[in-house]
């Protein structure tokens, strides 16, 4: 149920270890009587009872997809592998509770003690208390920089060792784990015969070093006995502290009892880290199925390479860098790109299309609200169509793809249709001749795709409003430069507004015409990095403050999407 971020894609520069532990409220009452945790036998998967929530998700138990049955009111999902994984996981929380009304309560566990960190302790000679505070803040921030939904409460692991001791005694008890003389702990895997071994992998590992007292290699440390000059507990066994995977079935069965709907984390993590929760839950609870359903995602790769990115392999991007070159919407962007259960590749190209989708949704929204405005003059658009066949069928493909395992590429796929039908039915004309228009259709398209792309996290308009108020007056500004450079674009094309009632009247092109309109490009390409992206509309002009970087990279993304004016 942990992870660790030293091998995390978007990594922090930290030794310290986090778990969290995600519980799944539906708010509709219980149908069907709920399972009993005991009586199941070997490896075999039993449904539970419950009620359906109408999801489809690959339950890496079965190895295929099954319905999403919620046993009981209160689910556990714990522990995210990689700053991607926090990510997708968020992704998923978001759906489940606001496309099909599952009320998320998370609860995460900070493993603040473990090797690594009495480590760099010693290293830098300081307390690992001081060691762990100092990279759970900087997590803290960090999470919350990528909009993932914080905990409701955050659980240390050193908060809550009288309970992880009380586990253990339990598992004992129950005739699953030993002590040896030196003081350690161990599971005894041969106590549950054929039941170790759920994940691909298991039956054939070497299992996890220890001491020469371990009855089976496989065995793994629940209670390790203190070294010198390390932190220690008081236990029935000797001073130690808590092994990696005990902690996190502690604090799991603490907070949600003896009953998981489902457990996350990145895939790495299905053997040991699962396995061995796996089994020591079910010793200590004597159940036959401790979690219903185990979801487990993919790895963040270098495009090109089969190894993770991880800073054990130097081949990582801290977060505070990342976030220089894109925003957080852009990398959302790009994480709803894959489904959650497949490896992504991370490269430059990946994320500029990341970034030209966003962008082409983007000018969608601000083209749709010009013709709202009247800014825009369209030829009378197909209505009809907008409202059956493109933003009806929208929904329900979009609800249909994210009921079915989550699939964002899907449901992205259908919003990107919709979006681009859309920009079909607006293109600018010189002049409308007073055709009936239809914004309407318009506004109830940017509703629901502004709505969507809240419930991914992305929030295009606060992004827009937040760049606005740190500029002080700079709407204002770019409101009258547009207006001067929609006057100039007129003078030199020939057509100037009759001062009086508004009409246009020809008149003879200036000789230097082509110099103001190479002018006004030259304007309308060197705002475009700096996030003022200006278009063109016949005879008119919008603006729209952009998420663009002043970089390059911004100026490719948004010019795909701009109107030459000459």
């Amino acid at each position: 149920m942990a992870s660790s971020l030293p091998g995390s894609a978007l990594t922090l520069a930290s030794t310290i270890l986090l778990v969290s532990s995600v519980a799944y409220r539906r708010d509709r009452g219980v149908t069907g009587s709920h399972r009993s945790c005991c009586g199941v036998s070997g490896k075999t998967w039993t449904k539970p009872s419950g009620f359906d929530t109408g999801l489809k998700t690959f339950n890496s138990l079965t190895k295929q997809k099954e319905p999403l049955i919620l046993a009981r009111e209160g689910t556990a999902v714990d522990p995210l592998s990689t700053i991607t994984s926090y990510v997708r996981f968020d992704l998923l929380q978001r759906i489940l509770s606001r496309m099909f009304g599952v009320t998320v309560i998370h609860a995460m566990v900070i493993t603040d003690i473990d090797d690594k960190i009495i480590r760099r302790g010693l290293e830098e000679n300081v307390s690992p208390t001081m060691i762990a505070r100092l990279y759970e803040d900087e997590f803290k921030r960090d999470m919350l920089s990528l909009k993932v939904v914080p905990p409701v409460v955050y659980l240390r692991v050193t908060e809550n060792v009288h309970h992880i001791i009380s586990f253990i005694k339990g598992i004992i008890r129950n005739g699953h784990a030993y002590s040896t003389e030196e003081g350690d702990v161990y599971f005894d895997i041969q106590s549950i015969g054929d039941r170790y071994g759920k994940f691909v992998g298991a039956v054939d590992s070497q299992g996890e070093p220890g001491g020469s007292s371990k009855r089976d290699s496989r065995d793994f440390a629940l209670w390790k006995r203190s070294k010198p000059e390390e932190p220690y507990w008081e236990s029935p066994w000797g001073r130690g502290r808590p092994g990696w995977h005990i902690e996190c079935s502690t604090v799991a069965s603490c907070v949600f009892g003896s009953q998981l709907d489902i457990h996350s984390g990145g895939i790495d993590l299905a053997f040991p880290h699962h396995e061995n929760e796996v089994a020591q839950s079910e010793a200590y609870h004597q159940c036959g199925q401790w979690a219903n359903y185990f979801l487990h995602s993919g790895h963040l790769h270098l495009k090109g390479s089969s190894e993770k990115m991880s800073k054990s392999l130097k081949n990582y991007i801290t977060i505070k860098d990342f976030l220089q070159s894109y925003s957080v919407n852009e990398f959302r962007m790009f994480c709803l790109s894959t489904k959650y259960r497949s490896a992504i590749d991370y490269s430059d190209s990946s994320m500029v299309a990341a970034c030209s989708s966003l962008g082409t949704i983007s000018t969608f929204i601000h083209t749709a609200q010009a013709y709202m405005t009247g800014q825009l003059q369209c030829s009378p658009v197909q209505e009809a169509a907008l409202w059956d066949r493109y933003l009806a069928e929208t929904k329900s493909s979009v609800l249909t793809a994210l009921a079915d395992d989550f699939d964002t590429p899907r449901a992205l796929g259908a919003l990107m249709n919709m979006v681009y039908h859309g920009n079909r039915q607006l293109q600018p004309v010189s002049t409308s001749g007073g055709a009936a228009r239809s914004p309407a259709v318009f506004g109830a398209m940017v509703r629901y795709l502004t709505d969507v792309l809240d419930v991914f996290g992305i929030d295009l308009l606060h992004s827009q409003a937040d760049l606005l108020s740190s500029g002080g007056r700079l709407q204002a500004v770019v409101e009258q430069m547009t207006h001067f450079r929609t006057e100039v674009r007129a003078f030199a094309l020939g057509q100037l507004k009759d001062r009086t009632d508004g009409t246009p009247r020809k008149i003879g092109p200036p000789t230097d015409g082509a110099l103001l309109l190479r002018a006004c490009d030259s304007l309308r390409s060197d705002l475009a990095p700096l996030g003022v992206l200006i278009q063109d509309r016949g005879a008119t002009s919008t603006w729209e403050i952009t998420e663009g970087k002043q970089t390059q990279r911004g100026q490719r993304v948004h010019d795909k999407d701009q109107d030459r004016s000459s």
